[in-house]
């Protein structure tokens, strides 16, 4: 005859050991973060107008400068046109010519 076991009257759960799980988990989750952090601040940090091939005249060099000022403090890697328009307006940029054709 087979004796049957008396169920448990407590349960006890280690929750110590999901804790640190779940601890472990969040701290390479920050870890993978700040490593993209630093790769965005590498790769923004490249962006030199002054490094490319082409010389740039003033203006071109002052409108980039204003783009990548833009960019930092918004947020935002790739501004839409609209937004492009208020960092050359904000230059102090008007319509105030006929538009001309551009010498390729």
């Amino acid at each position: 005859m087979v004796k049957q076991l008396d169920p448990p009257t407590e349960l006890v759960v280690d929750r110590r050991r999901v804790k640190r799980r779940i601890a472990s988990a969040t701290e390479a989750i920050h870890e993978k973060h700040e490593v993209i952090d630093q790769r965005k601040v590498e790769r923004r940090r490249q962006i030199d107008p002054t490094t490319c091939e082409r010389d740039y005249s003033e203006p071109e060099v002052d409108f980039m400068k204003a783009m990548d000022d833009y960019k930092r403090r918004s947020g935002r890697q790739f501004p839409t046109w609209s937004e492009v328009l208020e960092v050359i307006h904000s230059m102090g940029y008007r319509k105030v010519a006929e538009p001309t054709e551009i010498s390729l």
